[in-house]
């Protein structure tokens, strides 16, 4: 057989296709290009996803992507990464280098920015953006982290050309209202809409966008965003029946919209919030429509109380992830309710509330034998005397996150030993009290770990 190229001879080209295409890794692709033209043009079709950066000459860049990768479906582009052209000879190279000085000089006057030295830091621009929606016609998932030079122009470029668009990251891109509209009206199938920290977006936007293409949406996230307010999030509860997740982090969101929410969403699952003018009146809300939440996190709250948290564990019985962070008004009284309540418990996150302490945690663990990770953090009457009591809860722990609790002593972790065999993980930061005594009976005892991180326990 020597001599005969018996699988370029008797494979068609969607039989290697198909091959290339469950590859697991970029340097597996790589180093089939190499073997010879066809399987380069070959594995150029078998690309679906690109992520490059958009520092250096990102819009060039761009451009040689498209002719090359023609079946991509889905983009993403960090400006926090830098790429270079590739190396090209003769009147080629010269006429990229002079393409890329063209935009540069071109990119400087849009800034107004006239010294030399202000125009070599080169980002991704809407030039870049157009020769996406250019060269990706199939084009489905677009992330754009940071890319802050970015603007409606481009994003409007972008939307009437990719009408398959299903999931959109504009994080830290300065988006306007009009980008934000005709996204909504050319991309009737988008399901994912990030606009974490797009600052200069505003009520008009959101609620065009929340109007074209409501019925598609399903998942939504706004952070940082000092013009969004209630009247929003009152248009994504009308027109978008089918959100299954929300984000939210604004000062400027109160009980208003949150009601919204929780009316006009039934399907909701998971709902992440950090709102600090949002009260006990909002989770009772969410607790008596969104039957099916599944995820519950709620951060740096000063105005929840166990009344709040009572009414979540009496209406979301799926709810199997809860995360507490800074809430300090939550205590033992909420958390029981959530462990009487949320029998399919699965993962519970306590950080930095301090009036949530041992009978609390008890209840957890007498209600849902299964709870799989247990993070306490900064619980300051976590524990006095009784730790023996809180490690009866954990029999089935397969991961356990200690963090800033100085009153757990070696006997705590002693009885996880002793009684959490299932336990593969293993985080203790900034206990002073536990020492080796501690992890020697979780070395005996603990014979499933895989997972052992220590810092910061001097003793």
């Amino acid at each position: 057989m020597r001599g005969h190229d018996w699988i370029n001879t008797c494979l068609p080209d969607e039989l290697i296709l198909e091959i290339l295409r469950r590859l697991d890794s970029k340097s597996s692709h790589d180093a089939c290009s190499l073997v010879c033209k066809r399987w380069l043009g070959l594995e150029r079709l078998s690309r679906s996803t690109l992520r490059i950066g958009a520092s250096g000459s990102p819009d060039i860049f761009i451009k040689f992507l498209a002719q090359r990768f023609v079946n991509v479906k889905a983009v993403h582009i960090d400006e926090r990464l830098s790429i270079s052209l590739p190396v090209t000879a003769g009147k080629r190279r010269r006429r990229d280098e002079n393409s890329l000085l063209s935009l540069k000089i071109h990119f400087a006057g849009e800034r107004n920015e006239p010294k030399e030295e202000e125009c070599e830091p080169f980002c991704l621009t809407d030039s870049g953006l157009t020769a996406v929606a250019d060269g990706f016609a199939k084009l489905e998932k677009l992330s754009l982290i940071w890319c802050s030079n970015v603007t409606s122009f481009g994003v409007m470029s972008l939307a009437q050309k990719c009408s398959l668009l299903k999931s959109l990251d504009l994080q830290g891109c300065y988006v306007g209202d009009q980008g934000l509209a005709v996204v909504g009206q050319c991309c009737k199938q988008l399901e994912d809409l990030n606009l974490r920290f797009c600052e200069s977006l505003t009520d008009s936007g959101l609620v065009t966008l929340a109007t074209e293409c409501g019925k598609s949406l399903k998942s939504l996230g706004v952070a940082a965003c000092a013009r969004i307010t209630d009247k929003s999030l009152e248009a994504v509860g009308s027109h978008c029946k089918n959100l299954e997740t929300l984000s939210l982090d604004s000062e400027f969101i109160s009980n208003k919209g949150i009601l919204a929410i929780a009316q006009g969403c039934p399907l909701l699952k998971v709902l992440k919030l950090q709102c600090i003018n949002v009260t006990d009146r909002a989770l009772m809300a969410v607790g008596a429509s969104c039957l099916s939440l599944e995820m519950l996190a709620l951060y740096s709250f000063q105005q929840f109380t166990d009344e709040g948290l009572r009414s979540i564990g009496k209406g979301c019985k799926k709810l199997k992830n809860l995360t507490l962070s800074d809430c300090n008004f939550l205590g033992d009284r909420g958390l029981e309710a959530i462990a009487t309540g949320c029998t399919e418990l699965t993962h519970l996150e306590v950080n930095g509330c301090h009036n949530i302490g041992t009978i609390g945690l008890e209840s957890v663990g007498k209600s849902c034998p299964y709870v799989c990770l247990l993070l306490l953090s900064s619980a300051t009457n976590f524990l006095r005397g009784q730790e023996s009591r809180l490690w009866s809860v954990a029999r089935r722990l397969t991961e356990l996150a200690l963090l800033y609790c100085q009153r757990v002593g070696n006997f705590a972790l002693t009885e996880v030993g002793r009684g959490c065999k299932y336990l593969q993980a293993l985080h203790l930061v900034d206990c002073s009290s536990i020492g080796d005594e501690a992890i020697c009976s979780i070395a005996k005892g603990c014979r499933n770990l895989k997972k052992l991180h220590i810092r910061r326990c001097y003793e």
